[in-house]
């Protein structure tokens, strides 16, 4: 059997595998998914956070101290935090707060390019020119590229976040980085995620209070008018709905 051969059979099983998974947890709660993905990654497994709150990279920390031995829990979970150069201040400053208050390692993951090279090379402001593009530089090659040596990376969609989102398993198979892909919380509601934010005091990205709803690079993000969909104020005035990270 050749190894291109085996190569593709792995990636077939463990699709299979995913998608058992899945099926089988698809009522499950967020704690019980975190906990079967702990169990079965352990360190193995990266949590992905924007920092427009805490409650996923909280709530992983809670489960990782329950089900990870000791001795292997090291700094606790990895979180993940696509610093694309372009951030609002206080995005960053929620990130600090997260690395500062949970237990926690953050790893701040920078694209290839600083944002000054990336006017030289590419043009000034390509989030204008071509959004895609920006976005496939300072967010999809960089998270490609953070989560080799991961076995599985969890993200915190919610399926009420917009329509294009409202199908997300909590378990499945990420064809792109050939990983398992959990997202915990899909199934939560917008006042279940208030909830667990007041109970536990996690910290909140400050733009949530003064209007955003959807928070991104400060360039290409926007207070949504009353009403709006909690989403138009990311990439307004372009058919740009998503950055490419959760196709």
């Amino acid at each position: 059997m050749s190894t291109g051969h085996s190569g593709k059979s792995a990636a077939a099983r463990s699709r299979a595998w995913a998608e058992k998974a899945g099926h089988e947890m698809m009522d499950a709660s967020a704690t019980d998914v975190l906990a079967w993905a702990f169990a079965e990654f352990g360190s193995g497994l990266a949590v992905a956070s924007s920092m427009a709150d805490a409650v996923l990279p909280h709530l992983a920390s809670q489960v990782f101290a329950d089900t990870v031995p000791a001795e292997q829990q090291g700094g606790g979970p990895h979180i993940l935090f696509l610093d694309t150069g372009y951030h609002f201040a206080e995005t960053l400053a929620t990130r600090d707060e997260v690395a500062r208050r949970l237990p926690v390692t953050v790893r701040s993951i920078t694209p290839r390019l600083s944002v000054a090279d990336q006017d030289l090379v590419h043009g000034q402001d390509l989030f204008n020119t071509d959004p895609g593009a920006c976005c496939h530089m300072r967010k999809v090659e960089p998270l490609s590229r953070a989560l080799r040596g991961y076995r599985a990376w969890a993200s915190g969609l919610r399926r009420s976040d917009s329509p294009s989102r409202a199908d997300t398993p909590l378990v499945s198979w990420d064809p792109r980085h050939q990983l398992v892909k959990i997202n915990p919380i899909a199934a939560w509601s917008d006042e279940q995620v208030e909830a667990y934010i007041a109970e536990h005091d996690v910290p909140v990205n400050p733009l949530l209070k003064q209007g955003y709803t959807s928070i991104g690079c400060g360039p290409c993000t926007l207070r949504p008018l009353f009403g709006a969909d909690p989403r138009s104020g990311r990439w307004a005035g372009t058919t740009k709905t998503e950055c490419g990270l959760h196709p």
